[in-house]
């Protein structure tokens, strides 16, 4: 038995969608532990795409799917994701579908706060994708956010609604400059909600504690990467949760005692969506074209992603805050026919050596990264199976990788497809 926690290591659109549906395969259960339909998960299979925002990956593998307390959920995007599964032949119904009673709920006034306020800052936005995450954990930190247990109950939804959405109308119209709206088409809409997301709902700490007791094995997924990660990230461009593998407990409802590994996402270079610091980014053709070969593209906002070099002062960050106990490189397949690959190992600033990752993002913004080279390879290698059989260069740079974050590698995908993957260890064995 084996219960493993999968986090993106870098600022998110590492691949970990591709990863959890492989290692799914083992599991039992799949658990999403915090976030949103800010962020979403992209698979292949047998060359058919499949993206989820809320639902975890393992649905595609027909496994018992959990979305956990720390979500923030906006319940028409989940019952359109419900609905789209549903129509691919996917079994989406309540048996393979539990969502915890103390999820918060996204309301019409969140995503119209966010929009406003993005509206308002101009040039100086934070980059949110206006689907109202943030301002929900914000309800949710100063305790008026409804929760899935009240939505079930009209009356305590009712009473809940109201004052709140006084408040919000309030701020809209007097601080944002933006229309009110209205309590009876809400109070309507999440009433629809409620009746067709009942079934699903549950105490899922009790469910998942079950599974523990009955010896099935557990995999936990989150949203974004570490550096987005509210406390440990790039701070204000970040997201509105925690991140980081130590959130898989608090976020749905386990103790730290049942978990026995973390896996670490690795895109084999650097990317990222929307404003904040980037010091490995590239903005030549060689960025071009990891950008174009890699089709970086946001899975939920459709945004260009911003490309640099794979940064090893992020990793090793990344693997100190989450105990990482192996790596998944994803993309490796990208860097094919680039003759110099450089890595990141560290920062100038100021004529000063910087090996940790700062808190301060005016020294991020005048960093000057660091890199050491290494030697590239022609070979198209999106059909290798074996590590035997990749390019020399190719095992080098994977090593390299290895050696400066001190973590070993378990994962390389080549490809988009589930099949095109390299499992050196599999966690759940």
């Amino acid at each position: 038995m084996a219960n493993i926690i999968v986090v993106g290591t870098q600022w998110g659109d590492e691949g970990k969608g591709k990863v959890v549906d492989l290692l799914a395969e083992h599991a039992d259960v799949v658990i999403r532990f915090q976030g949103g339909n800010n962020a979403g998960h992209t698979m292949v299979v047998d060359g058919e795409q499949f993206i989820s925002h809320l639902v975890p990956s393992g649905i595609l593998q027909g496994k018992t799917c959990v979305i956990g307390n720390g979500l923030v959920v906006d319940p028409s995007v989940l019952l359109e994701e419900i609905d789209y599964l549903t129509e691919k032949g996917i079994d989406a119904g309540p048996a393979k579908i539990r969502i915890s009673e103390r999820a918060h709920l996204i309301m019409p006034y969140h995503k119209a706060v966010d929009l406003a306020r993005e509206t308002m800052k101009g040039d100086k936005k934070i980059g949110t994708t206006g689907r109202g995450i943030g301002p929900c954990y914000e309800d949710k930190a100063t305790r008026r956010g409804i929760r899935f247990s009240e939505l079930l109950d009209p009356e305590t939804f009712l009473e809940r609604i109201e004052p709140i959405l006084d408040d919000k109308n309030f701020y809209l119209q007097n601080y944002l400059s933006a229309a009110p709206l209205e309590k009876g088409p809400i109070v309507e809409q999440y009433a629809v909600f409620a009746e067709r997301l009942a079934p699903y709902v549950t105490n899922v700490s009790v469910e998942i504690d079950q599974a523990v007791r009955e010896g099935k094995q557990l995999l936990f997924e989150g949203a974004q990467g570490t550096h987005l990660d509210i406390d440990h990230g790039t701070y204000p461009f970040v997201t509105s949760s925690n991140t980081v593998a130590g959130n898989a407990c608090c976020g749905a409802g386990i103790g730290p005692r049942a978990i026995d590994g973390v896996i670490g996402i690795v895109k084999a270079y650097t990317t990222r969506v929307g404003s904040g610091p980037f010091p490995s980014e590239l903005f030549d053709d060689t960025g071009d074209r990891i950008q174009e070969k890699g089709a970086e593209f946001g899975a939920t906002t459709g945004r260009r992603r911003r490309c640099g070099w794979l940064d090893t002062v992020l990793l090793e960050n990344a693997a100190r805050l989450n105990g990482l106990s192996s790596l998944a490189i994803t993309k490796l397949d990208v860097l094919g026919g680039i003759e110099k690959l450089k890595i990141c190992t560290a920062y100038q600033h100021k004529g000063k050596l910087i090996e940790h990752f700062s808190a301060d993002l005016k020294v991020l913004a005048e960093c000057t990264p660091v890199y050491e080279n290494l030697p590239g390879w022609d070979e198209d290698i999106s059909a290798v199976r074996r590590y035997e059989d990749l390019p020399e260069n190719t095992k080098n740079y994977l090593r390299r990788i290895e050696e400066l974050t001190e973590t070993k590698i378990g994962i390389i995908s080549v490809g988009p497809g589930r099949e095109q993957t390299i499992v050196l260890e599999n966690p759940f064995e």
